[in-house]
C-alpha cells in the first residue's frame, strides 16, 4: 500500500470527505438502518455542509485527512463543546476510513491528531457518539480506553435508533493509547 500522509483538511477536500462518509454509512449501517434511507444519501448534499465548515476555518473545529497518494482514505473531525456534556468539553464528531485503511493505525493517528488539536484549544476530555449496533467502532474506542458513559434512544432524520456515548477524560492518555 502507498504511504499514508496526514494533514489538516481544506475546503478542496469537501467532496471526497462527503463521498467517504456516505460510502461508510452505506457499508457500516446496512442492516442497521433502512436500505431506503442509506440508498437515498447523497454525497453532494453532504459536500456543501463540509465545504461550509471547512471554509469557516473555526479554531474550535479540527478536521484532518489521511491520504494514500492523492486518494483520501480517511478523515476525522472534532470540536469543542459548549456547554460540556458528561463533564467533557470536546467531541469527536466523525471518523471514517476506507476499508483499505482500516486496522493499520490510520484511525488511531487521526484520533490522536484530533485530540492534540482540540487540547491546544483548551479541551480536557473527548466525547464520541456511536450507533449502538456498530460493534467495530465500539471496540475501537474501548481498546483505546474510552469509558462507556450512556446508551440511549435518539432520532436521526426521523429514524429511531440507539446511540452509545463514550468518553476520554485524559487526552494525554488517549494520545498515548493511540501511539501504541
Amino acid at each position: 500500500m502507498t504511504e499514508i500522509t496526514f494533514r489538516r483538511a481544506t475546503a478542496n477536500d469537501a467532496e471526497a470527505i462527503a463521498a467517504l462518509r456516505v460510502d461508510s454509512w452505506r457499508t457500516t449501517y446496512r442492516g442497521v438502518m433502512p436500505d431506503a434511507y442509506l440508498d437515498s444519501m447523497r454525497a453532494e448534499e453532504s459536500a456543501a455542509m463540509w465545504s461550509q465548515v471547512l471554509l469557516a476555518d473555526l479554531p474550535t473545529i479540527s478536521i484532518f485527512v489521511a491520504e494514500a497518494g492523492s486518494e483520501l482514505v480517511g478523515f476525522a473531525a472534532g470540536m469543542l463543546l459548549m456547554p460540556e456534556k458528561f463533564e467533557l468539553n470536546a467531541e469527536l464528531t466523525a471518523i471514517y476510513l476506507k476499508p483499505i485503511a482500516q486496522r493499520g493505525g490510520v484511525g488511531r493517528r487521526l484520533l490522536a491528531l484530533i485530540a492534540d488539536a482540540l487540547q491546544k484549544q483548551g479541551a480536557t476530555g473527548l466525547l464520541v457518539w456511536v450507533i449502538a449496533g456498530n460493534q467495530v467502532a465500539r471496540q475501537f474506542y474501548e481498546q483505546l480506553g474510552a469509558e462507556l458513559l450512556i446508551e440511549q434512544p435518539f432520532t436521526w432524520d426521523g429514524l429511531d435508533l440507539m446511540e452509545t456515548g463514550y468518553g476520554w477524560r485524559d487526552l494525554a492518555a488517549l494520545q498515548q493509547a493511540c501511539a501504541e
